[in-house]
């Protein structure tokens, strides 16, 4: 009798174990739902979803207290990606939010800009360099086209420009919808 309870003791213990092992080895940090939906956000960090970036908006749709269409940068294949990942039917993009754009890249002016930071300290992926009272360019290959630079510049000196088509960023149009009267 002794040596059954032995044996059933020292199984339980080495099973705690393996388990004890397995949580630490094999633990994720923070929910993979949340990690699948935010690498499917184009990361523009713009906040036209109403939401602070996008791992906030992601941490929102996984919650379900936010919905998949306020993605304007992101546009209707963002929506779709969402709307396959979570097994829901893909929705318009929400109007409140936006529209759907060409890609844009925001261009500095030069010679206008007087050097005043506050584009610098508007841009939430750190993709225009310069300093106080010196001018200040854009790296295009980092700027999302979020155009939070426009707002806070005094001399106007930042537009935003169409992104040129090219081979990486050409996409193929959707076929129209068939007409009611063609689908009878």
């Amino acid at each position: 009798m002794i040596a059954a309870v032995a044996v059933i003791a020292g199984i339980a213990l080495l099973f705690g174990l393996a388990l004890g092992f397995a949580a630490v080895r094999f633990r994720t940090e923070g929910d993979p739902v949340v990690d699948r939906i935010d690498a499917l956000l184009p990361q523009t960090q713009c906040g036209q979803c109403s939401f602070a970036g996008c791992r906030p908006y992601a941490e929102a749709i996984a919650a379900g207290t936010a919905d998949i269409n306020r993605c304007p940068p992101g546009g209707e294949a963002t929506i779709r990606a969402l709307a396959d990942l979570l097994e829901r039917d893909p929705k318009p993009l929400d109007p409140e939010s936006g529209e759907i754009k060409p890609r844009t890249v925001a261009v500095i002016d030069e010679p206008l800009c007087i050097g005043c930071t506050l584009c610098i300290q508007a841009c939430p992926v750190d993709a225009i360099l310069g300093a106080g009272k010196q001018m200040h360019t854009v790296i295009a290959s980092e700027c999302t086209g979020c155009e939070l630079c426009v707002a806070p510049c005094p001399v106007d000196c930042i537009a935003m420009v169409e992104e040129p088509v090219t081979l990486k960023t050409w996409k193929w149009p959707r076929p129209a919808e068939p007409l009611a009267a063609e689908r009878r």
